[in-house]
């Protein structure tokens, strides 16, 4: 069976003929004398193509074209029009018809027309059915991406946890130093105003800040005495060295300024570059602020952690100096028990 076709015109005859024709060449026709019956078969009967008259009494076979272009618009249509109505036969394809047929016509003609429709109607829905599984397949694949995005991404964090961890415990950190000052950096830039994207940034930047004492020695890392002056000047190496370390890998590029930024100073007096206040990156000046608060209310093998208003008292004293003075004002404002949230400890 070839497709199912609705012959819908007044003149039975002409609806016999075209039946016939259909018929012999495999088609399922159902025949319609007026626009009524001709939707009542729309609404019971899968179709492929109709055949409508113009011209019918009641609803005309315009009106009927709009009826299967509302309940089933792939049904391909061609309209059935005498020689003197041709221009309400073309405004037949404004209306979604696909083509017409003149009376009188030839049944050879209606039957070759009939075919080159349908053909091309197989053709159509061929490639809707082709873009639709195309479109489902590049949902799917972008979901497996977004996965294995997801899963590439969860590997970096847990991987650079455990580097950090490891570069904390070298140093003899308590607990881990470097988590704490990321959950400080995202907590100050959030209440300074930094959008969610780049706190992202921030938050690597400054878990990742010291990762240059990688290139820094135990003698000197570990030194329990003062640093002498060539020992300094090594020391000093290490923002850039974490800086070229990360700023050849994409997924680290913002955090790479943090990291060769975190020991300026405000008043320019810092390393490496010496670079003086709002020249800093943002991120740097927040790091500052947030070290501080980490360094000071942390056990250290010559003192016990600091209170937190001697934190106070210390960034107030060196606002304008080591710090940024409108950073300085967003920090204060932050109450201890946010500090400590975020930390995870007391402070």
């Amino acid at each position: 069976m070839k497709g199912n076709i609705l012959i819908a015109d007044d003149e039975d005859m002409i609806r016999e003929l075209i039946n016939i024709t259909l018929s012999k060449e495999g088609f399922t026709c159902f025949q319609a004398a007026c626009a009524e019956e001709g939707l009542e078969i729309i609404n019971s009967q899968p179709l492929d193509l109709a055949l409508l008259d113009i011209m019918m009494p009641g609803r005309s076979g315009i009106d009927l074209l709009k009826d299967i272009k509302q309940v089933t618009p792939d049904t391909t249509v061609l309209m059935i029009t005498a020689m003197n109505d041709m221009d309400t036969a073309l405004s037949c394809i404004h209306n979604g018809a696909e083509d017409y047929i003149t009376k009188p016509f030839n049944l050879d003609r209606v039957l070759l027309t009939v075919k080159n429709t349908l053909e091309k109607r197989r053709l159509i829905l061929e490639n809707k059915e082709h873009q639709a599984n195309l479109e489902q397949k590049v949902r799917e694949q972008t979901e497996v991406i977004r996965s294995v995005m997801g899963e590439i991404n969860l590997a970096y964090e847990h991987t650079l946890a455990a580097l950090i961890r490891a570069l904390d415990a070298r140093e003899k950190e308590v607990g881990s130093h470097s988590e704490r000052v990321m959950a400080y950096t995202c907590l100050l830039a959030e209440k300074a105003g930094i959008g969610p994207a780049e706190r992202i940034i921030m938050g690597k930047g400054a878990l990742l800040h010291d990762i240059g004492k990688i290139g820094v020695s135990d003698n000197i890392l570990l030194k329990p005495a003062k640093l002498d002056e060539g020992e300094w000047y090594v020391m000093r190496k290490h923002p850039q060295i974490g800086y070229d370390i990360l700023s050849g890998i994409k997924y680290f590029t913002g955090a790479a300024e943090l990291v060769f930024s975190h020991h300026e100073r405000y008043d320019g007096k810092g390393y490496p570059s010496g670079t003086v206040g709002e020249e800093i990156p943002v991120s740097a000046r927040i790091f500052a602020l947030v070290d501080t608060l980490d360094a000071m209310t942390s056990d250290r093998p010559y003192r016990k952690a600091l209170s937190f208003q001697a934190v106070l008292d210390e960034v107030v004293r060196c606002s304008g100096q080591q710090f940024d003075p409108g950073l300085v004002e967003v920090f204060l404002s932050i109450a201890k028990e946010e500090w400590e949230m975020a930390a995870g400890r007391k402070l």
